[in-house]
């Protein structure tokens, strides 16, 4: 991908906000005070997030600058959108497991931490939305791919459990597959990059351990143990924490609803990006309807104003036209893609404010009809060095099939709660250590 850079100067810091519009239908509920001290806490299960350039990643360069950063940044989000379109588009068959293990994954930009078994192991796991089976590498390994943490030995923990055939949730997470000789659940995965995946589905006590809740255990947790496995590059994750929207994930499994926040990826010292899962997360905010298409979550993005002004841009342009087209919002995807269309005012209406062709607004005032998705300037574009930057928003190819996707810098200092059952996101401004 070509960037254009533009002169820094002053420009930057007088910009003002990027905003996208998404459709507002809120469920307002009331409760009854007399029941409320009768209602037992909702479960809620909390992990720190660590970001992959962050100083507690497997992956951190000390050494890397920042055109380095933004430069991986960009190519693992060109992959990820391939491949969220081939996914939106049924180009190839998918199953449960779907994010790449490779340095330069673009599921890697965030990871979480637990622990698997009774007793308990660390592994480090990349978070994705784009897909659904929770998954580690597995000993004894005909073939593994180096990981930082122990790989996981499942003959020493006592509560691993292989699931059988005929068992719900080996449907559900591998259809196609066939069982082996000894009736046992199977999952093999290849990946657009030639990664795989191959195991045995089974169920595992999963341990999350927080500073402020201390150790939560989860149960009879469905995931993948990978027996032989190879990676395209060597890795230092131990496999793939899916969350997205089918009924073999773990953001289904255990209350379904989810959220995430993430300040800002720039700054590796950042300590507070965490993840949470169950009944019991925050869902607060201003709503927007969700919809699942091809188990990616779809949003109605109703349009884009920069500071108080809308941009002239037709709202069909961000919706979905038969299987393709469509606005997918992604943690995997570092920055944000709209279709030419789209890309094309939004880039000339940029352009003409840096150059000083037009006042720059200092204002914004939150429209009635829609939920705000306010993208400041550090949301907006990556610095690239001393005198220059560009805007963490690019052009989607592919012509009609094309693809909108709201990636995770549109989304930094926010918590984005999923909602699942009620089929809503909801976005907070918040700083992500007050959570």
């Amino acid at each position: 991908m070509t960037f254009q850079y533009v002169a820094m100067a002053a420009a930057l810091a007088r910009f003002s906000l990027l905003t996208f519009f998404l459709a507002l239908n809120t469920l307002y509920v009331t409760a009854n005070p007399a029941t409320i001290s009768t209602i037992t806490k909702p479960k809620r299960f909390v992990t720190k997030l660590i970001h992959h350039d962050s100083v507690l990643s497997p992956y951190y360069n000390p050494n890397a600058n920042i055109r380095d950063l933004v430069s991986r940044s960009v190519k693992s989000s060109a992959a990820r959108l391939a491949y969220l379109k081939a996914k939106s588009t049924n180009a190839f068959v998918v199953d449960d497991t779907r994010a790449r293990v490779v340095p330069e994954n673009p599921a890697e930009e965030f990871m979480a931490n637990f622990s698997f078994g009774e007793p308990p192991v660390p592994q480090l796991l990349a978070m994705d939305t784009g897909s659904d089976l929770l998954w580690i590498q597995c000993l004894p390994c005909t073939k593994c791919f180096k990981q930082s943490s122990p790989i996981f030995d499942p003959s020493k923990s006592s509560t691993y459990k292989i699931l059988p055939c005929i068992s719900a949730d080996c449907i559900l997470s591998n259809p196609a597959e066939k069982c082996n000789f000894l009736n046992q659940c199977r999952f093999n995965q290849t990946y657009l990059d030639g990664t795989s995946a191959e195991g045995l589905i089974a169920t595992e006590k999963l341990t999350f351990v927080t500073s402020n809740e201390g150790p939560s255990p989860v149960y009879n947790a469905v995931f993948g143990c990978g027996h032989i496995n190879a990676a395209a590059d060597e890795g230092q994750i131990s496999g793939v924490l899916g969350l997205g929207p089918s009924q073999i994930s773990l953001s289904t499994k255990i209350g379904y609803k989810f959220s995430y926040c993430s300040g800002s990826i720039r700054d590796p010292n950042y300590p507070h990006n965490q993840l949470i899962l169950g009944e019991g997360t925050k869902t607060e905010g201003a709503a927007t309807p969700l919809e699942i298409v091809d188990e990616l979550y779809h949003l109605t993005l109703e349009g884009i104003s920069l500071g108080q002004s809308r941009l002239q841009i037709d709202p069909k342009v961000f919706s979905r036209v038969g299987n393709a087209g469509g606005t997918v919002i992604d943690s995997g995807t570092t920055i944000s893609y709209l279709v030419k269309a789209a890309y094309g005012v939004l880039s000339a209406e940029t352009q003409k404010i840096l150059n000083g062709k037009l006042g720059f607004p200092q204002l914004f005032a939150t429209k009635e009809r829609g939920v705000d998705l306010v993208m400041d300037k550090t949301s907006f574009f990556e610095v690239t060095g001393d005198d220059e930057f560009c805007m963490a928003v690019q052009m989607a190819d592919g012509g009609t099939e094309s693809l909108n996707v709201i990636g995770i810098l549109a989304q930094q200092n926010y918590n984005v709660a999923y909602d699942l059952a009620a089929k809503k996101v909801y976005f907070q401004k918040i700083d992500c250590g007050l959570l």
